[in-house]
């Protein structure tokens, strides 16, 4: 979607395809920094996104009794006036940038997807599963971990690594005290919270789970509740006593891909997750597949040609997506191992002011 819009603004005729014939996204909230918020100003939809979701500045470290161990500064990177971090349920972000879409007069085709691609002079032919065949000078996979159009272009490619850590999420009601995202650090689990909206914020529990087992819904909530039970600080006291049936738990094993250069082949590129899955430690995953489609926009727009123009992409965009997969994958290490605690905080400080950077 937001390579569609970014296209759009420099005049490209754009076909969407989305295999849910609902456009439906599921999950619970989704913390953004200041990068992120950035982004959406590049797309015209910071101000929506402040209306829909939550803005705030900093974040608060405790320790899992509640007493302080830091505070994180978050500057301010997309307008003076905003907030430098925030976060939103991700189905409201999903519904903004697909208002944004639509919006920008690019053709949305639900209920479908690609059967087969064929690289052919001066473009791309693309057979989909409504018995349609299209033309296209360009391609884009933006198709997520367990991308089709990865595995079509690149069957070499490897496949996505289970991390050894997994997490929880769950919706609740925001309590006035909690005004910015605040974070509890256990022995082997971190719990936080983060306001999504004006009423609502968002829980996430990261947990060590040496393999990748699938767990059954019906144990989603004593299980999550046990996770933090042992913290003692009184807002994951009382986040735990709310927790019910209705608190839309999600459980999510972490994993991590990051393709060799190049992302293309021909006239097919893939951008996002599809490239690049990383892992929440960074909270910005959302942040480089949106970057990934102002720069893919940026660079075809000024390229004598499009293969010129996909080079470009991939050289202004792979140190700083290696840098957060691998950044956040050795966080989590860190976390697993019980690591040096030194080095945790000089990846988070250098990330961070790496993700401040221009784009």
């Amino acid at each position: 979607m937001a390579a569609a819009v970014a296209l759009r603004q420099r005049g490209a005729e754009i076909d969407l395809v989305e295999i849910d014939p609902d456009w439906r996204s599921y999950g619970a909230g989704i913390s953004l920094g200041s990068a992120t918020l950035r982004a959406f100003e590049t797309l015209g939809i910071l101000d929506e996104f402040l209306r829909r979701g939550y803005g705030a500045d900093g974040a608060e470290l405790f320790t899992s009794a509640g007493h302080p161990i830091a505070s994180l500064p978050t500057p301010r990177l997309a307008r003076p006036d905003v907030p430098g971090a925030g976060a939103i349920m991700r189905p409201v972000l999903a519904s903004i940038l697909a208002e944004a879409t639509r919006a920008s007069g690019a053709s949305v085709r639900l209920g479908m997807t690609f059967e087969r691609i064929a690289q052919i002079d001066g473009g791309v032919e693309v057979a989909f599963s409504d018995d349609s065949t299209e033309f296209y000078d360009l391609a884009i996979g933006a198709d997520g971990l367990n991308s089709k159009t990865r595995a079509a272009i690149f069957p070499e490619a490897p496949s996505p690594r289970y991390t050894g850590q997994c997490v929880w999420r769950a919706v609740l009601p925001r309590p006035p005290e909690v005004t910015r995202a605040l974070m509890w650090l256990g022995h082997k689990v971190k719990a936080g919270v983060n306001p999504v909206s004006q009423d609502e914020m968002y829980l996430f529990v990261t947990e060590d789970r040496p393999s990748n087992d699938r767990i059954d819904p019906a144990l989603f909530l004593p299980t999550l509740g046990a996770l933090i039970a042992p913290f003692t600080a009184p807002i994951i006291q009382t986040v735990k006593a709310s927790l019910n049936e209705n608190s839309s738990i999600v459980y999510r094993p972490l994993e991590a891909l990051l393709l060799p250069r190049p992302w293309s082949k021909g006239r097919v590129v893939l951008i996002g997750d599809a490239a690049h899955a990383t892992t929440p430690h960074l909270a910005s995953g959302a942040c480089i597949g949106i970057e990934d489609a102002i720069v893919l926009a940026e660079e075809l727009a000024r390229a004598d040609a499009i293969a010129t123009g996909l080079r470009a992409f991939e050289d202004r965009r792979w140190e700083r997506c290696r840098m957060v997969v691998e950044n956040s994958v050795r966080l989590g290490e860190i976390e697993i191992s019980g690591g040096d605690p030194a080095e945790h905080g000089r990846i988070m400080r250098e990330s961070m002011m790496a993700l401040a950077a221009p784009v």
